[in-house]
Formats: structure tokens, C-alpha cells, sequence
């Protein structure tokens, strides 16, 4: 029986900017996905750090294009594509922007600042935050200890706010996230493995140091509408519609290797896709 979002849960991701479904993936598939997350050497071979302001890194591996390997048949299955169609404006084919390995080490894992993923993406110049969104399947435990993301609900309503470097990340303005935090509450996103969160461009997040003897990695992938053409983004990826797999393909299919045709991010290129 797939995964079918409900009412409810759509108009609390439309009130807090977020929802956690949990147990969206299986702890089989999360077996899976985490053994070939850490013994992948292409994806090993384009990731890179990035530091916080304390010099903590984080590492991440980034690309654009979801082919027939088991990230892209994960991140173009039913249960995934289905939902974010429920929860992003708009009514054309939904479309991948871009899908990231996130990975904070233990003891050494950076800390993320607060932002908005569409303070990032403005300069990308997607016009309708609205129409994309954010999904993180949690690969390990994600708690307070090492590192789990943390939102302030309520807070996309806000709209984009201005942001700035700090270190090698872009972060929010502090001034508008102690005012946000005035008015709403601070969540602490504690994710079990196969636990999925997805959340809303603008809601703002951050994430501290990794301090404690177990990692935590997670895959996130963002979509977007295809009517939502950006103006400053040289990959055709985020317009072109996923085509979608049945939610068993990355299990029962035999998956093909990820090659340099996904697509990677090299870290000088654009420092504006970082984020969590």
C-alpha cells in the first residue's frame, strides 16, 4: 500500500511550513540506501566541505540530473513525487532541481546558519517560491545531539528575507530571525531513520555542530513546477518533469551506476545551492 498524503497534512505544511511523515521509507530501504550512500566512490569523489564560522565542516555532494541509479529512482518515486505535487503551488509537471547527500561526521560535523532555502534560490531567480519544495529522508537518526535540523514554524509566512555570507554559507538576517523567534516557536526536527521531512522554501532552519560520536546523514532533494523557469540556472533539470518510478524500483530494479551524467556540483561553481 503506497503513501497517499492527506487534507490535514497539507494544510499543516501550508500553516508551518513543514511535515514529517514518518517511517515514509522502510527500514530495509534505508539499509540500502545508507550502505551505498558510504560505499559509493563517485559519490565520494565529488563531495565537498563546507565551513562553518567556527571552521567545522560539513560535507555535502550535489547534483542536478536523477537518472536510473538508486538516488535518482528514490528521489523519482511515487510517494515522493505524489506528495510534493499535493504540496507546491501550480499545476504543471513537477521537476527536479537538485538532490544532496548531507553529511555530518561525528565530532567534526559543521553547524548550518539560519536561512531560507529561497534566500538561496532568489539568486538562482525563481520567481515562485511557491512552486518548490524540499524533501529529507533521513538516512540516520537525526537528533539533538548530532546536529538535527531545527525550524521556526509559521515562519515562511514571513516571505524572503534578506541574507548574507557567513563563513562559506549564506545566512539569514539575524535581526529578522530574533524577531521570528519573538512570535513563534523553535522546533527541533528529531528524525528517525526512513522519517521524511518536507518543508517550504522560506521556512527558516538551521542546524548546529555535529558533537556527538554518531553521524547523521540524510539525502534531501528539491523540486519545482515546470512552469517555474529560473532566469539564472544553466541546468535544464528543475523544467524538465520527472519521470516517475513505482515507490519499489530502487529495491527490486537492479540500479544502474551514478556516473559524472548526473550532473555534480563543483563547489566553486554556484554558492548559492548550499544549505542545511
Amino acid at each position: 500500500m503506497g503513501f497517499e498524503i492527506s487534507p490535514e497534512q497539507v494544510q499543516t505544511y501550508q500553516e508551518q511550513g513543514y511535515i514529517i511523515v514518518p517511517s515514509l521509507f522502510t527500514e530495509e530501504e534505508i539499509e540500502k540506501l545508507y550502505k551505498v550512500a558510504m560505499e559509493d566512490q563517485v559519490m565520494a569523489q565529488h563531495a565537498y566541505d563546507l565551513n562553518d564560522q567556527t571552521g567545522k565542516k560539513t560535507k555535502l555532494t550535489l547534483w542536478f540530473t536523477p537518472g536510473n541509479d538508486i538516488y535518482g529512482l528514490l528521489t523519482r518515486s511515487k510517494r515522493i513525487v505524489e506528495t510534493v505535487d499535493s504540496l507546491m503551488d501550480g499545476d504543471s509537471l513537477v521537476c527536479h532541481f537538485h538532490s544532496k547527500l548531507m553529511q555530518k561526521q561525528p565530532k567534526t560535523g559543521g553547524a548550518w546558519e539560519w536561512h531560507q532555502d529561497y534566500g538561496y534560490w532568489y539568486k538562482n531567480e525563481f520567481l515562485f517560491p511557491e512552486q518548490m519544495c524540499s524533501v529529507m529522508v533521513a538516512l540516520t537518526e537525526a537528533n539533538k545531539a548530532n546536529g538535527c535540523l531545527q525550524v521556526i514554524p509559521g515562519s515562511h509566512k514571513m516571505g524572503r528575507i534578506e541574507h548574507g555570507f557567513s563563513g562559506e554559507q549564506v545566512g539569514a538576517s539575524m535581526r529578522y530571525v530574533e524577531l521570528a523567534l519573538k512570535e513563534m516557536p523553535l522546533v527541533y526536527v528529531e528524525l528517525k531513520p526512513g522519517d521524511t521531512l518536507f518543508f517550504h522554501p522560506n521556512i527558516l532552519h538551521r542546524s548546529e555542530a555535529n558533537l556527538s560520536d554518531k553521524a547523521r546523514w540524510s539525502l534531501i532533494s528539491v523540486y519545482n513546477r515546470q512552469n517555474n523557469k529560473p532566469y539564472n540556472e544553466t541546468s535544464t533539470s528543475c523544467i524538465s518533469p520527472i519521470e516517475m518510478v513505482p515507490d519499489d524500483a530502487f529495491m527490486y530494479i537492479v540500479p544502474e551506476k551514478i556516473t559524472d551524467n548526473a550532473s555534480f556540483l563543483v563547489k566553486e561553481e554556484d554558492v548559492t545551492l548550499k544549505n542545511n
